[in-house]
């Protein structure tokens, strides 16, 4: 930014978003500024709800003349590497209450508002027949996770949901509402497909579907002690899984806690979960080799397309955890005895859960259209995770997920994935050779650097 715009009057109107506007002093602060992830500090000179464009526009161009910059923000999903950054003078405008999707089932598209959730882009989609490349927990808003990438359970065979994406509307530094799509701003629409928020506050995301409402999903579990062989067999089954598979391995140690399933309280487990867009008779050929391990739990079975986001188990509530990850181009046996090292009963490293997740197939082919990011070069995708319930625990917590993620860097490819980035990271590992190109488009586009990302270019 430059010194003009940061020694302007820092006075911001309280009637800006309907009054839906909270600073420092204000009583709800504290409140307001927490996203999902509540274990990212975020302490922002304000935060705004905006529930219209009109009002977007009125808030950027209020924090631009009053000499803020500004943070845009859909749930507060992967809020950390947003929370490592001075926020004392920047407002975040958060677009959670601003929410709404169309379907046009004759084009096979979805309009998405503001900070739509998957969930409910599913929900209207199924009604027409349809689902979309969305990840594997329903409450993450649309507009982050596909213009960050977005891994979804149909992703090999569909690859990334960013190329889904048709075209974006987008509120720019100079308070104007833009639309970028192949025909219309192309630049500014190849560089928000992977580094979206380096360039405005989305108001809008038009995507295509995938034209089925239906999916052969499910879960299979068993306990720690067959975590070594279940492992390797699901790492040579993964080698020549078919494109219709998109799958991943956690290997969990579950607190006793009173509010899990008595099958998970207190128990070590490893866990295969994913999906098969195959007909029944195809997608049980395909697990055959995995359920040969005779699960203690197997849910995979032929079941609607909404019900495919609590396949994962991911938490509905925001909570407290804290993250690491990695992209790994091989997983030799020494990998898979490094994994399972991470969740040992007799030595606890900290961690909740250590997973993996299949890559490959579209996943690893860009499109000749794709933007910034297009597609992911490895064969799995590393995520460490733990619990921090409490400010105390963000620490010792983000010490043992790193200190997990590390112990793979024999077999880690340079890149990261922006969705799985929930610290700072730096922007050449999630740009690769894009990253050039996107700091000179953020120069055109923002000059002066009011917008501040999770993950900047420049």
């Amino acid at each position: 930014m430059s010194d003009d715009l940061a020694l302007r009057p820092a006075v911001l109107d309280r009637t800006l978003c309907g009054g839906r506007i909270w600073l420092p002093e204000d009583p709800g602060y504290d409140e307001h500024r927490l996203g999902w992830a509540l274990a990212a500090d975020l302490a922002p000179a304000a935060i705004a709800f905006p529930h219209s464009v009109d009002e977007v526009i009125a808030v950027v161009r209020a924090a631009v003349a009053a000499g803020y910059r500004v943070a845009p923000q859909s749930t507060g999903h992967g809020a950390g590497p947003l929370a490592d950054q001075d926020l004392s003078n920047t407002v975040i405008v958060r677009l959670s209450e601003f929410t709404g999707v169309k379907i046009d089932a004759e084009a096979g598209t979805a309009r998405v508002v503001g900070g739509t959730l998957w969930e409910d882009v599913i929900a209207a989609a199924a009604e027409f027949g349809f689902t979309a490349l969305h990840g594997s927990a329903g409450d993450v808003a649309v507009a982050g996770f596909a213009l960050n990438g977005g891994l979804s359970f149909y992703g090999r065979e569909f690859g990334l949901s960013v190329n889904r994406v048709r075209a974006v509307e987008l509120v720019t530094a100079a308070g104007e509402l833009v639309r970028a799509s192949a025909d219309e701003n192309a630049s500014l629409f190849w560089a928000v497909r992977g580094a979206a928020g380096n360039f405005g506050v989305v108001t809008a995301v038009e995507l295509d579907l995938l034209p089925f409402s239906d999916v052969f999903a499910g879960i299979l579990l068993w306990d720690r002690r067959r975590a070594a062989e279940v492992a390797r067999v699901w790492r040579d089954w993964a080698a020549d899984a078919p494109e219709q598979v998109t799958t991943s391995l956690r290997v969990f140690s579950f607190p006793p806690l009173p509010e899990l399933p008595p099958f998970l309280a207190g128990r070590d487990v490893i866990a295969i979960d994913g999906a098969v867009h195959a007909d029944d008779a195809e997608a049980e050929r395909i697990l055959a080799p995995l359920r040969a391990l005779e699960p203690e739990l197997d849910t995979f079975a032929r079941i609607p397309s909404t019900g495919l986001v609590a396949v994962h188990m991911d938490p509905p509530e925001p909570t407290g955890s804290v993250s690491d990850h990695r992209v790994l181009g091989e997983l030799p046996d020494e990998a898979i005895e490094t994994l399972l090292a991470q969740i040992w009963p007799e030595l606890p490293s900290g961690l909740l859960c250590a997973e993996l997740r299949q890559l490959g197939g579209a996943l690893s082919r860009r499109p000749h259209d794709a933007g910034a990011i297009g597609s992911i070069e490895g064969a799995f995708a590393l995520f460490t995770l733990t619990m921090a319930p409490v400010s105390a625990a963000v620490e010792p917590g983000l010490a043992a997920v790193r200190r997990a993620a590390e112990a793979f860097e024999p077999w880690a490819a340079p890149a990261r994935l922006p969705t799985f980035s929930e610290n700072r990271t730096d922007g050449g590992r999630l740009f690769g050779g894009a990253r050039e190109r996107l700091a000179y488009e953020t120069v055109r586009m923002d000059p002066n650097r009011v917008f501040q990302a999770h993950h900047p270019v420049r």
